[in-house]
């Protein structure tokens, strides 16, 4: 048995947390630059902002209902994350934290009332760190996905949904009959790991709801469409094909990407850019205590301004796997200069680690010059620092500082203090 823990429109919720004075009022948190709705609370859907939707869009639409749009924080959204994580642990033995605001709890021996159960967990949640939560619980996690979707839509959508379902829903709980309710009133694209375009297949040929989608002998969705697809149908029929995965598997590549606040030309600020992204590869690179063979290096102008388009991209291998940021760092900017052309609006440029392999494997060949024994202490000291006073404290010499010269930084213009992460930050109540 399975419980899944989903912060609701979660952004948003941690902003609120701070701005009591936003809780009645359509509020959005942007992506990157202030481009695209990320998050919405519900007043913001109910008056028409679609997920994803580009700000300029809107928000004419936003001013005219008072909607409040703000630059995503995800220092908060991680420390909040975190704390969130923490306190759903204690629903059940195993935890596996599948994204910033959900979290699988493996339910197994735990007994009593688990309905119960997780409404204790979710007024806790509600309550230390004012975070409102919907909890589905299932004999499958793919069947606790759903019913997190139906505890969410039942609580949000009255009507939708029978309200005894709003927050908690357990559907092996439910008898039979009632079962095949709400299955038949889901639609086949509410079911996690089913898109659009499989959804519409399936449309065209009769299965709307999920009812229909479980009556299909598993055999005929691997042959019509994948084996994934089958392995998901056998969870919806109550049979355990995906595991708990306690920890997160090794990432193949490590991918550091950023649009720039404006575009940028020269290539002292893409040298800039291209450092710090590095340097957050590698960074992450370590928490996996892994090594990279090879690094690649892109940059590209937007296709969608006016002007000469330009796009390269150039993979370096390395003389030996290394998680080490001056080798990295020096590789990528070797890079950047092959594929560097002048008199173009660059727009982007990322880093992507490749040929991962897993550090605690020892090579046992001569160390070579530029890589001393030492080296690996001074990565560990340079995380730390960063890890306590924040990201950006200890950084490479080529990536600049902060301030006028990095103008290719992120556009944050709506950005809201770290409440939780600096001393020089926190909110303060006034009587």
């Amino acid at each position: 048995m399975y419980a899944l823990v989903d912060g609701n429109n979660f952004y948003v919720s941690c902003e609120r947390n701070f701005r009591p004075s936003l809780k009645t009022r359509p509020v959005v948190v942007l992506s990157n630059n202030d481009g695209c709705a990320i998050s919405r609370s519900n007043e913001a859907k109910a008056i028409g902002i679609r997920m994803g939707a580009p700000w300029f869009e809107c928000r004419q639409l936003a001013e005219e209902h008072g909607a409040v749009a703000l630059s995503a924080n995800f220092t908060l959204y991680g420390d909040m994350s975190n704390r969130m994580m923490g306190i759903a642990a204690g629903m059940g033995p195993g935890q596996e934290i599948y994204s910033i605001d959900e979290s699988f709890i493996d339910l197994v021996g735990v007994r009593g009332d688990l309905v119960k159960r997780g409404q204790d967990v979710r007024e806790r949640i509600l309550q230390w760190i004012g975070i409102p939560t919907g909890i589905g619980i299932g004999p499958t996690k793919t069947l606790a996905k759903l019913a997190n979707h139906v505890a969410k839509s039942a609580d949000r959508k009255p009507g939708s949904y029978p309200k005894e379902f709003a927050r908690v829903c357990n559907l092996a709980a439910l008898p039979a009959a009632d079962l095949d309710s709400v299955l038949e009133a889901t639609n086949v694209d509410e079911v996690w790991g089913i898109g659009r375009r499989i959804a519409k297949q399936m449309n065209d040929e009769g299965v709307m709801n999920v009812r229909q989608l479980v009556q299909i002998d598993p055999a005929t969705i691997r042959r019509r469409w994948s084996v994934v697809l089958e392995r998901t149908v056998r969870e919806l029929q109550g049979q355990q094909c995906i595991s708990l995965e306690h920890e997160p598997p090794p990432k193949q590549e490590i991918a550091y990407t950023r649009s720039f606040g404006q575009p940028v030309r020269s290539l002292f600020e893409l040298t800039q850019a291209v450092t710090e992204f590095a340097s957050g590869a590698a960074a992450k690179l370590r928490l996996q205590n892994g090594k990279a063979g090879q690094i690649n290096v892109f940059i590209h102008t937007s296709p969608f301004r006016e002007g000469p388009q330009y796009s390269r991209n150039a993979t370096v291998p390395l003389r030996r796997p290394t998680s080490d940021t001056l080798l990295l760092v020096r590789a990528a900017i070797t890079a950047l200069q092959a594929i560097y052309k002048p008199g173009f609006n660059f727009i982007k440029a990322g880093v992507m680690l490749l040929d991962l392999q897993d550090g605690s494997v020892e090579q046992h060949e001569l160390a070579l010059e530029d890589e001393p024994e030492t080296r690996s202490a001074l990565m560990g000291t340079l995380d730390r620092l960063n890890d306590r006073f924040g990201r950006g404290t200890v950084l490479m010499a080529s990536a600049g500082l902060e301030g006028k010269e990095r103008s290719w930084a992120m556009r944050q213009n709506l950005l809201t203090p770290q409440y939780t992460t600096r001393w020089d930050e926190l909110p303060v109540a006034r009587a």
